[in-house]
């Protein structure tokens, strides 16, 4: 008899919502306790740092390891017609070489006839 009626009291807390205010405030608890613990980690840590200490562009206007230059197509060597070259006999540098001055405008501009966008079926601006 003694444990049906624990049962039925059981029954009974959880059905007047006196389970469901328990478990709230055990929930508001954890969550406020997870606050207090994150604040307690920020406060650990290095404060940000200010503008002045951050870390500044040269006067130059580079950033440290930057390098500006202008690439050209390197020339292809001419054969005899009967021997191929093979890829190992090409300079390396992937078909380009450094430039000291830029290139001009006809060289930057494309003028060849654009074949539209990739699955268009146009025949592009070109025509």
């Amino acid at each position: 008899m003694n444990t049906l009626s624990a049962e039925i009291l059981a029954a009974g807390v959880w059905q007047s919502g006196l389970g469901q205010v328990l478990g709230g405030l055990v929930l508001v608890a954890i969550l406020i306790g997870a606050f207090w613990f994150g604040y307690r980690v920020r406060t650990r840590e290095p404060r940000p740092p200010e503008p002045e200490e951050q870390p500044h562009r040269p006067d130059t206007g580079a950033i440290p390891g930057e390098m500006s230059e202008y690439r050209r197509g390197t020339e292809m060597p001419h054969t005899d017609g009967e021997h191929r070259l093979m890829p190992y006999q090409l300079k390396d540098g992937g078909g380009t070489e450094t430039s000291p001055t830029p290139p001009s405008e006809e060289k930057r501009k494309w003028g060849g006839i654009s074949s539209g966008g990739f699955g268009s079926g146009g025949t592009g601006h070109g025509d």
